[in-house]
């Protein structure tokens, strides 16, 4: 008798274990093509797209049924460029002495679900205490909800330097931070750095090229690293397989960044033509932002809201972005979607589409730039795409994208590998 009771127990979890989710599909924007199908079913199974099928076809009684033929669908959205752990606030400089690192964890978790609820199912964490590490695993293991994220840890800068954590403090609490801490001053630096970048758990590495924005610093555009240094960092990154980016709004650290190997560029805000060139020359790709000039240009209005020295810089540089991205666009730059989100709120990352069609881009290469570009670059060519045998990242939206493409801000449904974590039903 044992045997056909093991027999039944082992058939009852073969059935729970093979439910899929059926998603019925009113339309599917196929990014590649540019292409609108219409009325698709799209077979969930085991994180991954089973098939997508001509009409509504249906499963067993055990299978899931989402009604998405009122919406258009599309994959997941991908991020290359935010900030997981902060938000822009009047007390963020101040924090940075009262806030303990778990509060800063506890509050990462609510910014990682409102980017995920906005359809983002993977972004790259471009630089923060650490924290975006742990925040990473506890993601992957499932205990907290949010997007898939691949995380560079503390980005790398030079002493009084972008991304210098001491900067703007008192001088006795300064210190002389080195490698270990991410400030980098030479090419042994620069490869130790990396080291312990990849000890400590990152994805990637991120280089602080220029003078920046947000730091307490006066030269929001210097360069700050020298082609020796970065050319040390990104063979050490290779060696280590991990992709590099580098923040730069002035053009000579922006020049020294690409012809030292670094793979995408954040911000690019006073790119030259020669640099656009060079850009294409080393296949190296622009992550705009514009979100983030947008967003620091109208904080810089408000009074206090930003320290003086902060303002200024956020007055001048921020509201060039839009027009340099325009111009690179144009003259064939390749181009990857992110919105520095951080310095704009989380969750609304989906206004950067809105940026870059305004400033010339097509809608259709904005969502190509968001999918296929950023999933390549990350090395994950199984995903961004609504396609058999891909990762089932799926999002959906109400009205048809390439006709109204403030849609793209108010995402309805959101899958991330085969899970349903939004959805009108």
């Amino acid at each position: 008798m044992k045997t056909p009771f093991l027999f039944l127990i082992f058939l009852v979890v073969g059935l729970l274990s093979a439910q899929d989710t059926y998603l019925h599909c009113g339309k599917v924007l196929d990014v590649e093509s540019g292409k609108i199908l219409n009325e698709k079913t799209i077979v969930v199974s085991e994180g991954k797209i089973k098939s997508v099928q001509n009409g509504y076809v249906t499963g067993s009684n055990s299978d899931i049924l989402v009604d998405l033929k009122s919406k258009t669908v599309l994959p997941g959205f991908i991020d290359m460029h935010v900030h997981i752990e902060s938000e822009s606030s009047p007390s963020r400089y101040l924090e940075r002495f009262t806030k303990n690192e778990a509060d800063v964890a506890f509050q990462s978790t609510i910014y990682a679900k409102r980017t995920l609820m906005a359809g983002f199912t993977t972004v790259r964490d471009l630089g923060g205490s650490g924290v975006n590490i742990s925040l990473r695993n506890a993601i992957n293991k499932g205990t907290i909800v949010g997007p898939r994220i691949y995380t560079a840890g503390k980005s790398l800068a030079t002493t009084g330097g972008h991304a210098d954590p001491t900067n703007g403090t008192r001088s006795d609490l300064m210190g002389d931070p080195g490698p270990k801490e991410g400030v980098v001053n030479s090419p042994e630096d620069g490869r130790k750095a990396v080291r312990q970048r990849y000890k400590n758990g990152a994805d990637v590495i991120k280089i602080t090229a220029t003078g920046g924005v947000l730091s307490v610093a006066k030269n929001g555009q210097n360069p700050q690293f020298t082609l020796e240094e970065i050319k040390a960092i990104t063979e050490t990154a290779k060696d280590y397989g991990m992709l590099t980016a580098a923040h730069a709004h002035g053009d000579e650290g922006m020049q020294r960044a690409v012809r030292g190997g670094i793979k995408t560029i954040e911000h690019g805000t006073l790119m030259s033509e020669e640099t656009m060139d060079l850009m294409i020359a080393y296949n190296a790709y622009m992550v705009p932002t514009i979100s983030a000039g947008q967003e620091a240009a109208r904080l810089a209005k408000i009074p206090g809201y930003l320290p003086p020295v902060v303002a200024k810089k956020a007055l001048e540089i921020g509201p060039q972005l839009e027009g340099t991205f325009a111009k690179a666009y144009k003259k064939g730059v390749p181009i990857a979607f992110g919105t520095d989100s951080g310095v704009s709120p989380h969750g609304d990352n989906g206004k950067e589409f809105g940026y870059m069609h305004r400033a010339g881009m097509p809608i259709i290469e904005t969502l190509r730039s968001a999918t296929i570009t950023n999933a390549s670059l990350l090395g994950m060519e199984n995903l961004g795409q609504i396609k058999k045998g891909y990762i089932a990242d799926i999002v959906a939206v109400n009205e048809n994208p390439l006709q109204n493409v403030d849609t793209l801000e108010e995402v309805v449904f959101v899958m991330k590998e085969g899970e349903i974590y939004k959805s009108e039903e």
